[in-house]
C-alpha cells in the first residue's frame, strides 16, 4: 500500500536524469561554500530526486554545509524515506530551513525537518500534522490506519531521538496530526527545532561556530562567517515533471488529451488530434501516480465525456450533454481526496475546461445533426427526388427513357410525359426508375 503524510496518492516511479544545475567554480582557499536549494511541491519522486542530487553534489564538491528551503503540504512516505536515508548518509552537514515566514512544512515535510542536521524554521512558519493516509483516496479500515501510523510513529520516534529532539512532540504530530509555530518547536524541552530566521544570511551567521552532532554520533564544527552561497537549481526534466504533477496541470493535461481523442474518433485519420491526445493522457496519468487522486472523483469525469460521446451516437436533444457537463464538474470538484488548498483543483480551471469541453462536444453534435439531415448524394437514396430531363416519350403502360445525374435511366410513369419534360424521380426499382412530370401543379 502507498501511504502519504496527510494527502493520498500512487507511488510514480521516475527515471534518473543528470545532476542538477551547473558546474560550480571552486571557493577560494578558505571561502567556505554553501549549497542552498529551494523546495517548493509536494514531496514526490521529483523532488526527492532533486534534493537527493543537491545532497551528492555538496559530497563531490566538498561543501561545507548544505541548506534546502523548503515549503510543503505533505507527500509521499517513500519518496519521504529516501530523502531521510540520503541526508543521515551525506558527508556534508543538511540544514532544512522552513520559509519564507507564512510557509508551512507539514506532513512529510515535518518528517524532513525533524531529520536535518539543523532543523531551522523562518517566524510565522509551522511544521508537523504528519498523520498518514492511504494512497489512491480510500479509505484505509482501522487495522491498516494502526499499522500505519504505528510504523510512522515508530520512524518519527527513531529519527527524533538520534538528533535529540524531542520524542513525545513528535510522535504526536503523527498519532494526533499536532502542528507547532515556530516558537512552539524552539521553546519546548528538549525543543523540535535549533534555530529561527528570517532568512538565509541571517541563518549562515547564526550557525557559525556551532556544533553539530551528526546521525552516527560524531560532532562537526560549522563554518559559515562569509560564506558562498550557491544556488541550485532544478534541471529541466525536473522542472517539467515537477509543473505536471501540479493539479490544475494535470487536469488540463486530461481534458486536452479527452479533447484530441475524440476528435480522432470523430474524423479518423486526422493522426494529429490522436497522438496530442494520447500524449497528454499519458502525462496525466504521471500526475495522477504523484497527486491524491480520489478515484469516484475519476470516474465521473469519465462518466461525463462517455455522454459526450454518446451525444454524438445517439439523439438525445441534448439531454446527454446536460448530463455530461454536470457529472464532468462534479467530477473535477471531488478529484483531488485532500483539503490542503495546494493538492484541490481550483474553480478558475474547471469551469473553463468545462464550458470548454461542452462547446467542443457541442459543435461536433451540431456538425452530426447538419449531417443526418442532409440529404443523400449517393446510392439509391440519392436517386430520389432528384430532377431530370424525359429522353423518351414515356406513357403510362410502357418504359421510356430519361437523363439524371449524368445517365441514362429506363423509367416509368403514371402520367403521360412528353419528350423534353423535366421529369423527378419518386422511386427506385432496380435499374428502372419511377417518374412524374416537374410542372408546378404537380408539386
Amino acid at each position: 500500500m502507498v501511504v502519504w503524510f496527510g494527502c493520498a496518492s500512487l507511488l510514480a516511479q521516475d527515471a534518473a536524469s543528470p545532476t542538477a544545475g551547473s558546474a560550480t567554480p571552486h571557493a577560494a582557499p578558505g571561502t567556505p561554500l554553501v549549497l542552498s536549494a529551494e523546495v517548493d511541491s509536494i514531496i514526490h519522486p521529483v523532488s526527492a530526486e532533486y534534493m537527493m542530487e543537491v545532497i551528492s553534489r555538496a559530497d563531490a564538491e566538498r561543501a561545507d554545509l548544505v541548506v534546502f528551503m523548503l515549503r510543503t503540504p505533505g507527500g509521499l512516505v517513500d519518496s519521504t524515506r529516501a530523502i531521510v536515508t540520503k541526508m543521515i548518509a551525506a558527508r556534508t552537514p543538511v540544514v532544512v530551513f522552513v520559509a519564507p515566514s507564512g510557509t508551512r512544512a507539514a506532513s512529510a515535510g515535518f518528517i524532513i525537518v525533524l531529520a536535518a542536521d539543523v532543523a531551522a524554521m523562518a517566524p510565522g512558519t509551522h511544521i508537523g500534522a504528519a498523520h498518514p493516509v492511504a494512497g489512491g483516496g480510500q479509505t484505509m479500515d482501522e487495522v491498516m490506519s494502526k499499522k500505519a501510523t504505528a510504523d510512522v510513529a515508530a520512524y518519527v520516534r527513531t529519527i527524533a531521538t538520534k538528533r535529540g529532539r524531542n520524542v513525545t512532540l513528535a510522535e504526536q504530530a503523527v498519532n494526533d496530526s499536532r502542528a507547532f509555530t515556530d516558537g512552539e518547536a524552539l521553546s519546548a524541552v528538549p525543543p523540535l527545532i535549533d534555530v529561527v530566521a528570517s532568512n538565509i544570511p541571517e541563518l549562515l551567521q547564526k550557525l557559525d561556530g556551532r556544533p553539530v552532532t551528526r546521525f552516527d554520533g560524531t560532532t562537526a564544527t560549522l563554518h559559515t562567517a562569509r560564506a558562498r552561497v550557491v544556488s541550485i537549481e532544478m534541471n529541466w526534466r525536473q522542472r517539467i515533471l515537477s509543473a505536471i504533477a501540479h493539479p490544475d496541470v494535470a487536469y488540463l493535461l486530461m481534458s486536452l488529451g479527452t479533447i484530441g481523442l475524440a476528435v480522432e474518433l470523430w474524423s479518423p485519420g486526422a493522426v494529429l488530434p490522436g497522438v496530442v491526445g494520447g500524449l497528454s493522457l499519458l502525462l496525466a496519468f504521471f500526475a495522477f501516480q504523484v497527486l491524491p487522486v480520489n478515484y469516484a472523483g475519476l470516474l465521473l469525469i469519465l462518466f461525463g465525456l462517455m455522454l459526450f460521446v454518446l451525444e454524438v451516437k445517439v439523439t438525445s436533444f441534448g439531454l446527454l450533454t446536460i448530463g455530461g457537463l454536470v457529472s464532468l464538474v462534479l467530477g473535477s470538484m471531488m478529484l483531488m481526496d485532500s483539503t490542503l488548498p495546494e493538492l484541490q483543483i481550483s474553480l478558475s480551471a474547471i469551469v473553463p475546461v468545462s464550458l470548454g469541453l461542452a462547446g467542443v462536444m457541442a459543435f461536433l453534435v451540431r456538425l452530426g445533426i447538419a449531417a443526418q439531415r442532409k440529404r443523400p448524394e449517393t446510392g439509391d437514396a440519392g436517386m430520389i427526388d432528384a430532377v431530370g430531363e424525359a429522353v423518351t416519350p414515356i406513357a403510362p403502360d410502357a418504359e421510356g427513357q430519361v437523363r439524371t445525374h449524368g445517365e441514362i435511366w429506363r423509367a416509368v410513369a403514371t402520367d403521360r410525359i412528353a419528350q423534353g419534360d423535366r421529369v423527378r424521380v419518386t422511386g427506385i426499382d432496380g435499374l428502372v426508375l419511377t417518374v412524374r412530370p416537374d410542372r408546378p401543379h404537380a408539386a
